[in-house]
């Protein structure tokens, strides 16, 4: 359990700070403009960033680029879980308008439910996740070059 425990925690701090960066669209009512989600990209990537490199920290002679991808993505799907929790509790009990509202924004003349509504907003982090655990770990591999002796 120790060795996903970081993981975990800093899955949990991203999802909080997720969840106030929502929050805060919501009070200037600009949480029904899909475009502003761009910026949970950021913040995930940042959360799994400062997972990996920690982990990199504790034992840099051990870290692989295995172990590395293993805490990124541990760390990115707790924090999709659980805003996804957040987001399906806040459309359905704390603002039932919001998705009728978001719905009328993109204005394609669906007929979705909550239900698909959050399984896309589940999807979507969970492929951030791979997107950013994979630029992430560009950073923080070993290096296999062999070096070279320049005149």
């Amino acid at each position: 359990m120790k060795k996903i425990s970081l993981s975990i925690r800093f899955g949990f701090v991203t999802s909080a700070l997720l969840i106030a960066y929502f929050l805060i669209l919501a009070l200037f009512n600009k949480h029904i403009n899909p475009a502003f989600s761009f910026f949970n990209a950021i913040i995930t990537a940042f959360g799994i960033c400062e997972a990996v490199r920690l982990k990199k920290l504790e034992d840099p002679d051990a870290f692989s680029y295995g172990e590395g991808f293993k805490t990124g993505i541990v760390t990115g799907f707790t924090a999709t879980l659980v805003f996804t929790a957040f987001f399906l509790l806040y459309a359905t009990e704390i603002n039932v308008a919001f998705l009728p509202a978001l719905l009328q924004t993109i204005k394609g003349g669906f007929n979705v439910d909550i239900g698909m509504v959050t399984f896309v907003v589940a999807v979507m982090g969970l492929a951030t996740t791979v997107v950013a655990v994979l630029a992430v770990m560009q950073f923080f591999k070993k290096t296999r070059n062999i070096p070279q002796n320049h005149l």
